[in-house]
């Protein structure tokens, strides 16, 4: 199956939640080519941004994951076509 690229929007609203999302990025980590974290403490929320290349099974499967975990939101946006 062919590799897409695209990026992954994570909000967390409930910081407890933050090592189960950790933990579910490590297991993706072959796919994630840069990771930006920004806390918001005053508003109470963690943002992540993901950069990934993986095939479309594998990002809706940690979307999917992500998505499940409750104080979390997860929005995921791929390139059009070939990625070459």
């Amino acid at each position: 199956m062919e590799k897409r690229i695209g990026t992954i929007s994570i909000v967390i609203y409930d910081k407890a939640v933050a090592t189960t999302v950790n933990s579910l990025l490590s297991e993706y980590s072959d796919s994630i080519l840069a990771r930006q974290g920004l806390p918001l403490l005053d508003k109470g929320l963690h943002i992540i941004t993901l950069v990934i290349e993986s095939t479309s099974n594998e990002i809706n499967a940690l979307t999917g994951k992500l998505g499940r975990l409750e104080s979390v939101e997860v929005k995921s946006i791929l390139a059009k076509g070939n990625n070459r």
